[in-house]
């Protein structure tokens, strides 16, 4: 007979789904019996950690590709994390992260967040950079826009009357920049210093926009900020 799951038992059972999902991240699609090996765990309680992870939805089973000729049966199930159970991994960052800028904004103040916002984005414009020379036909815009989707902001720019819309479509630090602002003003200061003119945000994700969306006004153009720019810069 099968029995349900309890609360406590599931709670319980987490650290080790935990193992069993991180292993699969590092090992990539894998069989219960490589993963029971991997962990040090048996077939059958691997496999009822897998059965629930398929009915959250953290993995998924595929066929297991085989090389050459197949023998009899059927062949072994692959179990892989879906893009929400690898989302579970970006939150744990997410919250190690928050922690972090916490720490060190209650020792070194605002400012030392500042410092650090402004220093993790020290690779990103060196990249730009080095896209930029290796392409001297890419605009600044786009060499900037090629730089951000190799850093995970899946950032694209199109033409609008008064000048060019950097759309970032993805943020990674989206759920910290919430609590810390100076991530998406360090982001915004980069922006214009590629560019070489002033720049306006006219959405964030981390404010709850679908889309963060920066104005890149015509040189001669002076953008009027908007009321959602003004409150980011006041918030």
């Amino acid at each position: 007979m099968e029995t349900t799951q309890t609360s406590g038992e599931a709670g319980a059972d987490a650290p080790t789904r935990d193992r069993v999902a991180r292993t699969i991240l590092e090992l990539g699609p894998s069989t219960a019996a490589a993963l029971a090996e991997r962990l040090h765990l048996t077939p059958a309680a691997v496999r009822r950690h897998l059965d629930h992870m398929l009915e959250t939805g953290a993995v998924e089973a595929r066929d297991q590709r085989v090389q050459g000729s197949r023998g009899r049966g059927r062949p072994a199930k692959v179990f892989a994390l879906t893009e929400s159970g690898r989302d579970q991994f970006e939150q744990q960052y997410d919250d190690l992260a928050a922690q972090a800028l916490r720490f060190l904004a209650e020792n070194g103040g605002e400012e030392a967040v500042a410092a650090f916002a402004r220093a993790r984005l020290v690779g990103l414009e060196q990249r730009i950079h080095e896209i930029q020379a290796a392409d001297p036909a890419l605009s600044p815009s786009e060499a900037l826009a090629q730089g951000m989707r190799d850093a995970g902001f899946a950032a694209s720019v199109r033409a609008v009357p008064v000048g060019e819309q950097l759309c970032q479509q993805h943020c990674p630090v989206a759920h910290v920049a919430h609590e810390f602002p100076q991530l998406c003003e360090a982001e915004t200061e980069l922006i214009s210093r590629v560019l070489g003119r002033h720049v306006q945000r006219l959405a964030t994700i981390a404010h709850g926009d679908g889309v963060c969306t920066t104005s890149i006004p015509n040189l001669h153009t002076t953008p009027t900020p908007t009321a959602h720019a003004t409150n980011e810069r006041q918030s």
